[in-house]
């Protein structure tokens, strides 16, 4: 549109000439894929979150999904979920044919509300449920360590869904300081590198686990089900052409060249993650006192701000007034029940947070290769619909 300003997404990714250089060694050197660059950034996950193992896949869903398959979900199994998150977290239970029941949300941290958790835990004996999918929504992580003692009580696995936060930190009752991803008290633990996220490889996931025959299960399911370790093998070892297919796995491999992009990214995550906190306190500051509900987090939290949720009672007129402004902004999420599928298989259900969070949320934008000449346009547009 001539003469309009620019359009300011809601999120989008920031590719360096580091990057493009990562990109353009990767393209020529020996391996594109299955070589030593996808190991080479598994190690460098480790190291930037502590997680003793990294098997880095196609992207968050199939990591999602190969948790799942590993962690023993099957037809008969029910896992708990938020009700607040993206379709996959529920998705990759369905796939392995277990079922999922929707946990409320804490109306404060947008994440599952451990009240409502342990009232439907009580409401079952133990084994009713198998295990509860965490989400860090937005990049508030939650305090694994109480969601471990719950899940202790009640023989649940943890699966932790920290698409959103990568670089977020939690204090546990101790004081001492844990990664989303760590590893220390969820059993699987997943990353989505979508270019909206704080780094990117297009399109690329990861799982993270201290559990090393879970890692190890994980990393077969990844590429077929195939091994080619002559000390797994069932059958007589043939050759050194040998291999076996020895579970019904998919093909979930990630390329070295998106790896190499990976790992160039994973550089600056330090530095993306500050800009983004800055960008969090800006917004704060600056709307403070006009009639919306801002993110806050305690001491004990380090916000990774994947998004910027404000909550408002004109949530669908302040979304088109942005627009005229050629600001996008983003609704994240509809309730995952109230998805027609989710309907069509478990009836049409209510939960009181989840349902008051989706009638008020709207995603400012947030990414951290934000001007502040492009957040001041979103705050004036902002005060000038309230004003």
């Amino acid at each position: 549109m001539s003469g309009s300003k620019p359009i300011i997404p809601y999120g989008k990714q920031e590719i360096s000439d580091q990057d493009v250089q990562a990109l353009v060694e990767a393209v020529r050197s020996e391996y594109l894929t299955q070589g030593p660059g996808v190991d080479s950034f598994e190690k460098a996950i480790c190291k930037q979150v502590g997680a003793p193992h990294a098997i880095a896949v196609t992207n968050g869903t199939a990591a999602l999904h190969l948790c799942a398959m590993a962690l023993g979900v099957k037809p008969g199994v029910r896992v708990l979920v938020p009700a607040i998150t993206f379709a996959a977290s529920a998705n990759c239970i369905l796939y392995c044919g277990g079922d999922v029941e929707f946990v409320d949300i804490d109306p404060n941290t947008l994440c599952l509300d451990f009240g409502h958790l342990e009232k439907l835990l009580a409401s079952h004996p133990r084994g009713y449920y198998s295990g509860v999918v965490s989400v860090d929504m937005t990049g508030y992580p939650v305090n694994l360590s109480q969601l471990r003692k719950i899940a202790d009580a009640h023989g649940l696995w943890i699966l932790e869904d920290a698409c959103h936060a990568i670089g977020a930190r939690y204090q546990d009752e101790s004081g001492e300081w844990h990664h989303s991803g760590d590893g220390r008290h969820a059993d699987a633990s997943i990353y989505s590198f979508h270019p909206v996220k704080h780094i990117t490889t297009g399109e690329g996931g990861v799982v993270t686990t201290a559990n090393a025959s879970l890692a190890a299960k994980i990393k077969k399911l990844r590429t077929h089900g195939i091994t080619k370790n002559p000390a797994e093998y069932e059958n007589a070892n043939d050759g050194g052409w040998y291999h076996e297919m020895q579970d019904l796995g998919y093909n979930y491999r990630i390329s070295d060249i998106l790896c190499k992009l990976g790992e160039s990214q994973l550089s600056r995550l330090d530095e993306n993650l500050k800009r983004r906190r800055e960008i969090a306190s800006t917004y704060r500051r600056e709307l403070e006192g006009l009639p919306l509900q801002l993110p806050q987090a305690p001491n004990s939290v380090e916000h990774a701000y994947h998004l910027f949720v404000i909550r408002t009672d004109r949530r669908k007129e302040l979304y088109e007034h942005l627009k005229q402004a050629h600001i996008y902004t983003q609704v994240h999420y509809i309730p995952v029940y109230r998805h027609p599928y989710y309907q069509r298989r478990y009836g049409k259900m209510s939960l009181p947070q989840a349902d008051r969070y989706y009638e008020q949320t709207l995603s400012l934008p947030m990414y951290h290769s934000m001007t502040d000449q492009e957040q001041r346009r979103v705050i004036d547009a902002i005060r000038s619909f309230y004003n």
